[in-house]
């Protein structure tokens, strides 16, 4: 799946973990499809690794999703595993809503989420 909002930067560890960082801004009538790109990547890597464990648990991989309706107003955005959706209020009318995603995970999964979304260094 080739992302259209969601531009990962990876920075890797010394230990062969790595994490991709992302962050889009959009206006509210946008924000559905950028939802639905956070939904996709979250939705694989728990379809592909379980569910998503501390790093320094051992776990395969982990993320962190945050939100903010610019331009300093946060938003409370989470990813509800079970449902596999991403949940937040609405924003106002015209909001610029600014959602930033950070994975992170072991060699393995790096490599493997960078086949399946097709993302470079």
């Amino acid at each position: 799946m080739q992302l259209l909002y969601l531009d990962f930067d990876f920075s890797d560890e010394e230990s062969g973990r790595g994490s991709f960082d992302a962050m889009a801004a959009v206006d509210a009538s946008r924000l559905p499809a950028l939802i639905a790109e956070i939904e996709a990547v979250l939705q694989w890597a728990g379809s592909a690794w379980g569910r998503a464990g501390a790093l320094e648990d051992d776990g395969e991989w982990d993320f962190m999703l945050q939100g903010v309706i610019e331009p300093d107003t946060p938003l409370s955005v989470a990813y509800d595993e079970r449902a596999r959706a991403v949940k937040l209020p609405d924003p106002p009318r015209g909001a610029l809503v600014t959602l930033t995603l950070t994975l992170s995970g072991s060699t393995a999964f790096c490599q493997a989420l960078r086949e399946a979304f097709e993302l470079s260094d």
